[in-house]
């Protein structure tokens, strides 16, 4: 079977948790309040599952979002902690063509994606979102997402998300099925960079109220890769 077709589980924390949204990188087009355009992959069936998942490390808010405004999330896989996040599950050349999208690329060309299985880590450049992470196995399929190379900044480098970024985020996760909504509303509030600045109360004013319908999953570890400097 060619690189292209073999399963991956893409492990979105951020904005992608949300199929809708998803929906863009894979179709293409324009996402409302978006500034730009995103091609779209080159199969662009949709996710053949998507399901909540808890991963090792933690989410944080940094940098300034063009799109949503405030902070963006980013994954540490070595910082402490627990991050939620939804995996789809889709093939290497859909997870090569999203990650291109989000690293400002063209898309069209499959990942080497070997290292990143290997050793848990790959950074294909210095950008915000173009440093490979596989924080685990789920059903056997390796788990991917991407982030930044650096580490969890301190307090100084952390940036407060702002109200539309949060409810987009806490409507992803209240669709996954496994929190509930004071739950996604709890996580969120104590992500760093949302830590001290939002309440859980007024991340639950945000959003409707979502039952949870099953668990989350935690894959099993892949081999941690070198921690950055």
């Amino acid at each position: 079977m060619p690189e292209s077709e073999n399963r991956v589980w893409y492990a979105a924390y951020g904005a992608n948790m949300h199929v809708e949204r998803l929906r863009y990188y894979l179709d293409g087009g324009r996402p409302p309040g978006a500034t730009r355009t995103f091609p779209g992959c080159r199969d662009r069936r949709p996710p053949e599952r998507s399901v909540p998942v808890v991963l090792p490390g933690r989410v944080y808010f940094a940098t300034d979002s063009p799109v949503w405004g405030g902070g963006r999330a980013f994954y540490d896989p070595a910082a402490g902690g627990t991050a939620w996040a939804v995996a789809h599950l889709l093939t290497a050349g859909q997870f090569s063509d999203i990650a291109a999208q989000e690293m400002y690329r063209e898309p069209g060309v499959d990942l080497d994606l070997a290292e990143v299985r290997a050793a848990g880590r790959r950074a294909l450049g210095p950008g915000r979102y173009e440093t490979l992470v596989c924080p685990g196995l789920l059903d056997g399929v390796p788990v991917l997402t991407f982030t930044a190379p650096w580490p969890m900044p301190g307090d100084g480098g952390l940036r407060t998300p702002s109200a539309a970024y949060l409810r987009h985020l806490a409507a992803g996760l209240g669709r996954a099925g496994a929190w509930a909504h004071a739950e996604v509303a709890a996580y969120l509030a104590a992500c760093p960079g949302a830590a001290g600045h939002w309440t859980a109360g007024a991340v639950a004013g945000l959003n409707v109220p979502t039952a949870p319908t099953g668990p989350p999953v935690r894959p099993s570890r892949c081999r941690p890769g070198p921690r950055r400097s």
